[in-house]
């Protein structure tokens, strides 16, 4: 009685079976319809499926348009931490600063499209072209998911003449520009926050880019400037123990990080503005390679780890699969083109 292949080695004489039976029915088929050249072809079958086979097939570079220790920072590395779990690879965060995300953006958008590189992509992604800041944009980038939205927080000094986002209007309707809100760079989405609820209560304030939303948040805590814009969870530290204190945030619900923190519209202001963050790689990466990392950073997403990362820390969790997170993209540009254009905060 013949033993049954086992082993590595039984596996392996299987599989080179396998694979010619199913050579000789290619090629048989190939040459009974007359296909000769498709059965020439059938040389580089191996080779490609060997080049899929091996991705990733070395480390795998994020690169953040932002600075170290921010919002965006903070999770790419997350992800990063738990991917390399799935992907099987090392993954490293690279900090590719300034022009208000443009830098960052433009260096993944000119990377290699072979799924080595991806970007930790911000909403500025959708502003910064109609600010004239930079010509990338969403059609520069190919999207792998969405992982998360936050809502900007109006953040300010305990010992601040206001104590209400109430008097903090009235502050600045009787102190035309003498308040200085920092936020995460010219044209960012914190600054767009500041500037667009400034228009909707009738006030007038001084806009200070940071190169990102931590030192943006420093600024506060030094006294350089009187206020900043940005998510919960960049000043969740400073609020919770040290100097600063949220009169609102501008978001449909209270975010869960300060739950005794009302919301904008809860205070009579109807507006609401956020970030988002997700993952995106250079338009021309092979569909294959942008499901195998959607599956990669999907599991992540859904890991009690991630999850618990994100809720303690205050980030926002909202998922957006390839198709979904690149029809919001869009969407997202087109709704920032008009607000832009209703503040004229083009150059």
């Amino acid at each position: 009685m013949e033993r049954p292949l086992g082993g590595s080695r039984g596996s392996e004489a299987m599989r080179r079976q396998r694979d010619a039976f199913t050579r000789r029915q290619f090629v048989g088929a190939a040459a009974g319809t007359g296909l000769v050249g498709l059965a020439g072809c059938l040389d580089n079958l191996d080779e490609l499926d060997s080049d899929e086979q091996q991705f990733p097939s070395e480390k795998i570079e994020m690169v953040c348009p932002w600075s170290a220790g921010g919002g965006t920072d903070r999770t790419g590395r997350k992800l990063a931490e738990l991917g390399k779990e799935r992907l099987e690879t090392s993954l490293f965060v690279t900090n590719q600063t300034g022009g208000s995300g443009s830098v960052g953006f433009n260096a993944i958008a000119n990377a290699d499209p072979d799924g080595h590189t991806l970007g930790i992509t911000t909403v500025e992604i959708c502003t910064i072209s109609h600010l004239d800041i930079a010509g990338v944009g969403p059609d520069d980038l190919a999207p792998v998911l969405q992982y998360n939205f936050d809502p900007a927080a109006l953040t300010v000094p305990q010992d601040a003449p206001y104590g209400s986002l109430d008097e903090f209007v009235d502050y600045a309707k009787d102190n035309p520009n003498e308040i200085n809100v920092s936020n995460s760079g010219t044209g960012a989405i914190w600054h767009l926050s500041a500037a667009g609820f400034a228009r909707e209560a009738g006030i007038e304030v001084e806009h200070v880019g940071y190169d990102g939303g931590s030192p943006a948040t420093k600024a506060v805590v030094n006294g350089e400037v009187d206020a900043t814009a940005a998510s919960a969870a960049e000043v969740a530290s400073q609020v919770t123990d040290g100097p600063l204190t949220v009169l609102g945030v501008m978001g449909d619900d209270r975010v869960d990080i300060f739950p005794e923190v009302p919301t904008f519209k809860e205070l009579g202001y109807d507006f609401e503005m956020g970030a988002w963050r997700g993952l995106t790689v250079p338009k021309d990466t092979p569909q294959e390679r942008i499901e195998a990392l959607h599956g990669a950073f999907k599991s992540v997403y859904d890991s009690d780890d991630f999850r618990s990362f994100m809720e303690e820390n205050g980030f926002g969790l909202v998922y957006r699969n390839t198709k979904e997170f690149g029809e919001f993209m869009d969407a997202e540009f087109d709704r920032f083109g008009k607000i832009v254009d209703q503040l004229d905060l083009s150059a």
